[in-house]
């Protein structure tokens, strides 16, 4: 009889602990056997890191950095594995959210602009016209313009919009983010994303951004990418939708918690809001949702939205980070908006 090596054994518990999940997860519904298969991954994602690193620590020529090499790598993938159980806890929150039905939501070309020259049902909250600027400041400066480009994504016009984050001046994310409006109800469908993640390093001259990441792009229809909501045509507190499907990689929750923000009447949503900003944009009429993503558990921010303007101001009150409104040039409230300090 062929003997059985540790590797082997280590294989068959791994595919046995794997098909026994699956086969639980057979008894609920799509959602969570999505959540189940993402743990899956996770771990098995983790425990390949694991060994990457551990072949690494093989190249380390001293012994005792050898030996914490691979210990360190040992910590790690426990660490690692613990996050998997902590995304698939929340996973299964916004499957409690969403309901069990497979997502796979009807995005058909009829139902779009075309563009935005005469919509159909403007969104107050989300004003698409090209050429429309807003400008940001806080924890970092964002500049956000309507491009006078389309693209199509699965024969659905979708209109881009470039999102460029800086840092002290300095150049860090460029994303071009990609939106259908819906001619029913003037809801703001997300068709993807293009994400340019930039660093400096010392010593380089001239001191130029390299591109150091794309994570986060996505694009419907590519690796079964969904389109999502990130704004309803009637926002509705409580109503919950998906604003990004990408799986392991863009999974961004909407909730709407707010449709008549004023300032000074719910503490706990003025928290970081500039207030002399709510209080010029804000009249019971504002809407606020939390948005969140089951890939970085515990992780949120508040979102506030006014008419005539749209986003004027992001919270996350759990790091004490915010960012607000300076600047927009399609309304004549923008003359009015407060000087940043």
């Amino acid at each position: 009889m062929k003997k059985l090596t540790p590797v082997y054994l280590t294989i068959c518990l791994l595919l046995f602990i794997g098909f026994s999940h699956v086969a639980d997860a057979g008894r609920s519904g799509a959602c969570t056997r999505t959540s189940n298969m993402m743990r899956l991954a996770c771990k098995a994602e983790s425990r390949d890191d694991f060994w990457v690193q551990k072949a690494r620590c093989q190249n380390e020529s001293e012994w005792a950095e050898r030996r914490e090499c691979i210990d360190d790598a040992k910590d790690e993938l426990v660490e690692v594995l613990d996050f998997c159980h902590e995304q698939f806890d929340a996973r299964e929150e916004v499957c409690d959210a969403v309901g069990q039905a497979p997502y796979d939501p009807e995005f058909e070309p009829e139902d779009f602009e075309t563009s935005l020259d005469a919509l159909t049902a403007p969104n107050p909250y989300y004003p698409m016209a090209v050429g429309n600027v807003w400008t940001y400041d806080g924890d970092e400066e964002i500049m956000v313009e309507v491009l006078d480009e389309t693209k199509l994504i699965d024969d659905i016009v979708c209109f881009v919009v470039r999102d460029v984050v800086s840092e002290d001046g300095r150049l860090v994310e460029d994303t071009d983010d990609w939106f259908a409006i819906a001619r029913a109800d003037g809801a703001i469908w997300y068709c993807g994303e293009e994400v340019k993640d930039f660093e400096y390093f010392e010593g380089d001259e001239p001191s130029l951004p390299e591109l150091v990441a794309i994570d986060g792009s996505f694009k419907v229809e590519r690796d079964g990418d969904r389109a999502g909501i990130v704004f309803p045509g009637y926002p509705a507190v409580g109503e919950t939708m998906r604003a990004e499907f990408s799986l392991g990689n863009a999974e961004d929750i909407v909730e709407v918690i707010s449709t008549n923000y004023a300032y000074g009447q719910d503490e706990e949503l003025d928290e970081l809001v500039p207030q002399e900003l709510a209080e010029l944009l804000c009249n019971n009429n504002c809407v606020v949702v939390a948005e969140y993503t089951p890939i970085e558990p515990g992780v949120y921010e508040r979102k506030y939205y006014a008419p005539g303007i749209g986003f004027f101001t992001g919270t996350n009150p759990e790091e004490g980070e915010v960012v607000f409104l300076t600047g927009c040039n399609f309304n004549s409230v923008c003359e009015s908006l407060p000087e940043s300090d």
